[in-house]
């Protein structure tokens, strides 16, 4: 009883430190004009590659543009972009899964097999497949990103539906003459939506790092516009001169991602959702 209560101590002190950070990074992206020193896209060739100073927080890139400014704008390209994901996908994931789930037969079928497939090649290749047949460019990036990321949200909201049909109050609610519809939203809904919240930190890192990868690779955003991943592309080319442009917003987004992760595994662990560790999924 004792080591019970201090893991869940422990697991608390892990859920509110993580929440401080992400309250943090939120604040970051919403007050980004008020809090940046300088404009992220003013060019100043004459004060490129400059290290730290007073106007320079954090010094300057290639172009003479703030870094610090730069970071601070990217939390809102990063972190909008990748919450646009999760709120798509899980949209898409939320109504396949209760249609597969509750509907049964050939329609589950169907649908899990099309899942299956997708879910059969690596998430990283697939999107790369993907654009390269779409084309580069930030929309096509997120479209085959959302593309991937569904068919994890479908799966698991079937299985907890699949769950929830066989529960008494289910059955009483089709005798008493309850429709599809209220049933749905009524008593399966409720009881989806806790682990979807759990759900939500572990994929928001997923995005953000699969988002900047694309952005690195010259794929997702482009230049001018400030985002983490496109930084890292931008400054890969001074990594011997100037590292720094490519350790500020790497060391963002590993920051952000792990307080992600962390805070899904630890809500995992104490509300007793299964996660698999290795591919940062959902079981």
């Amino acid at each position: 009883m004792i080591e019970r209560l201090g893991v869940m101590v422990r697991s608390q002190k892990v859920i509110v430190f993580c929440s401080v950070i992400l309250a943090l990074f939120l604040l970051i992206t919403i007050f980004a004009p008020w809090i940046a020193p300088h404009d992220p896209n003013l060019v100043n060739v004459t004060a490129k590659l400059q290290g730290s100073s007073l106007a320079y927080p954090l010094g300057t890139d290639h172009l003479g543009r703030c870094t610090l400014s730069r970071i601070l704008y990217g939390a809102r390209t990063s972190l909008g972009f990748a919450t646009l994901i999760f709120i798509s996908s899980l949209s898409i994931g939320l109504i396949i899964g209760l249609i597969a789930g509750y509907k049964g037969g050939w329609v589950d079928q169907a649908l899990m097999r099309f899942a299956d497939g997708v879910m059969a090649f690596p998430d990283l290749l697939l999107v790369l497949g993907l654009v390269g047949i779409w084309g580069a460019g930030l929309r096509q990036v997120l479209i085959a990103l959302i593309f991937v990321q569904w068919v994890y949200y479908a799966r698991i909201i079937r299985g907890v539906v699949l769950s929830l049909k066989e529960q008494s109050y289910i059955t009483a609610a089709k005798i008493s003459g309850s429709s599809q519809w209220k049933i749905i939203m009524k008593h399966i809904i409720p009881n989806v939506l806790p682990p979807l919240a759990i759900m939500a930190t572990l994929e928001m890192g997923w995005a953000i790092m699969h988002l900047s990868s694309m952005s690195f690779l010259g794929l997702g955003v482009q230049p001018p516009i400030p985002e983490w991943g496109a930084m890292i592309h931008e400054g890969k080319s001074y990594i011997r001169t100037n590292p720094l442009l490519m350790v500020y917003p790497g060391l963002m987004i590993m920051l952000v991602v792990v307080t992600f992760n962390l805070l899904g595994e630890t809500l995992s662990e104490r509300f007793g959702l299964n996660t698999d560790n290795k591919e940062g999924r959902v079981k």
